[in-house]
């Protein structure tokens, strides 16, 4: 049962933190107050009002807003379009741009949300498009705030940024739910937690009298320990002249779209076996370009990439070939195929091998006892491998992907690359302790991993050396413990450290 019997109150200026591992039922606990799900029993009530079920433009009406963890925002139109759509009537022949753009600045002034009206929402940053959806639902009379996941694509500095705005929308009396995995930030924003584990509500703590270990362990019912890296590789390792040549070299690489939009520039970079090289960044400043590059998924324009000092071209099938693993960013719309079943997705990037496939037809038995196998070593939590790769929760999807790529042999028992884009980015803690562990000890086993996230705690728990992307350029890959949080924020951000870059109370609310 995706929710059972969950009763909660939201205070007038509270925030209220909603735990628990993916499958727990966050998701669907907050699309049945917003609207998009009608629950089986119980009542939601706003003001001691009920609130008609499955109804979003009754929810909205109510008060209540939500801010996704994907925005929902058209990039070809202006901010201030952003906003009013949806807000004036159908048959109103002229929309009253003057009165709503006055509106959106003094709400923007009133709670410290710098936005542009004017500007296209495609030329605006992680941080400022953020902005707008917050200022958005405030346009729309928002009284209960629901922030999905707030801080998974923002800097350490839009972060702060969007914290102190929290600060201000509370003191005037907005009320929040938080859903966040980040635990540091659940504790210092929140009044309280609500904890969430198989649809029940198992805990309902003050944020002041409890600690990360023990909302860890309230999650998933057992006590969780992050792994992290111990002893740290470098590039200087072995400079005496017995350095081992680099796995993954890129020299001078620049990549385009297909439109000719310069997507990377002089992008230089080496990772060798056994080495674990971070990429930080912001969204959209050529991550994704740079981890297709390196799974044989994107030409490069310029350049020269070699693995294992064999120059290579984007041929998919000749890198998988060559013992390159990819783990690649977008689970759902990538990393599997939703309506294949879960033994179909764990082959699907080796069928051209003999062991499961002969003459275009599928070794069906063979390649379901290599499903059953790695659902088993990889702790792959489903009601079987028949069933829909969709019907799984995004942490055992995860690590379906993650078993399969890990099952991509190399010269050893480990692939002889991994490229992993954002493993870990919307697990709950059980899961990201479990991913983070496979690719340590993927590295241990001698491979050389390329691990590109938005986590910057991540970062530095695995990575031996971290270079950070900004703009398509790539700064040098420095050892980790040369890098400060803040150099890391700044350098993300296109200044500081990226300077030496290659290129230069009443009750509110009431569920039961």
């Amino acid at each position: 049962m995706a929710n059972d019997d969950i009763s909660l109150e939201l205070q007038r200026g509270e925030v209220l933190a909603l735990l628990g591992e993916n499958g727990a039922g966050k998701s669907t606990l907050v699309s049945i107050l917003f609207g998009h799900y009608v629950a089986d029993a119980g009542t939601v009530e706003v003001d001691g009002q009920p609130l008609p079920p499955g109804q979003p433009r009754a929810a909205l009406t109510a008060g209540i807003g939500m801010v996704h963890q994907h925005f929902t925002l058209a990039d070809n139109l202006s901010v201030l379009d952003n906003i009013m759509l949806g807000t004036q009537p159908l048959w109103q022949w002229r929309l009253d741009g003057h009165a709503a753009r006055g509106k959106v600045l003094a709400l923007a002034e009133r709670f410290g949300l710098a936005v542009r009206p004017q500007a296209r929402v495609g030329e605006l940053s992680v941080g400022e498009r953020q902005r707008v959806e917050i200022v958005k639902a405030l346009y729309r009379g928002a009284r209960v705030l629901i922030l999905d996941e707030p801080t998974a694509v923002l800097t350490p500095h839009e972060a702060e940024t969007l914290f102190s705005t929290l600060a201000q929308l509370i003191a005037e009396g907005l009320s929040v739910i938080f859903i966040s995995h980040k635990l540091d930030e659940v504790l210092r924003v929140s009044d309280r937690i609500a904890v969430l584990r198989g649809g029940k509500l198992v805990a309902l703590c003050a944020a002041a009298q409890t600690t990360k270990a023990e909302l860890a362990e309230l999650m998933v019912g057992r006590v969780v320990a992050m792994p992290e890296r111990v002893a740290r590789r470098s590039a200087e390792d072995g400079a005496n002249g017995n350095a081992a040549p680099p796995v993954l070299a890129l020299e001078h690489v620049g990549a385009r779209a297909a439109n000719g939009r310069a997507l990377l520039r002089e992008v230089s970079l080496q990772v060798r076996a056994g080495e674990i090289v971070g990429i930080a960044g912001v969204s959209g400043n050529g991550q994704a370009a740079l981890a297709e590059l390196a799974s044989g998924m994107l030409e490069a324009s310029e350049g020269r990439i070699t693995l294992a000092g064999k120059p290579m071209s984007a041929k998919p099938r000749a890198w998988i070939g060559a013992g390159v693993a990819r783990v690649p960013e977008d689970r759902h719309a990538i990393g599997v195929v939703g309506d294949l079943a879960v033994w179909e997705n764990a082959v699907s990037e080796q069928l051209s091998e003999p062991r499961f496939s002969r003459w275009g037809v599928i070794r069906r038995a063979a390649a379901q006892r290599f499903a059953r196998d790695l659902v088993a070593r990889f702790d792959v939590r489903t009601a079987g491998i028949d069933v829909p790769a969709r019907t799984m929760s995004g942490g055992n999807m995860q690590k379906l992907i993650l078993g399969r790529a890990l099952s991509v042999r190399g010269e050893g028992s480990a692939p002889r690359l991994v490229v992993a884009s954002q493993p870990t980015w919307g697990l709950d803690i059980g899961a990201v302790a479990y991913v983070r562990a496979r690719l340590l000890d993927a590295a241990r086993e001698g491979a050389a991993v390329l691990l590109i996230s938005e986590d910057l705690d991540e970062l530095h728990a695995l990575a031996d050396r971290i270079a950070v992307m900004h703009a398509g350029h790539l700064t040098e890959a420095r050892p980790t413990a040369a890098w400060t949080l803040g150099e890391l924020g700044l350098a993300m951000a296109g200044s500081g450290g990226g300077q030496h870059a290659q290129a230069g109370k009443g009750e509110v609310l009431h569920a039961a």
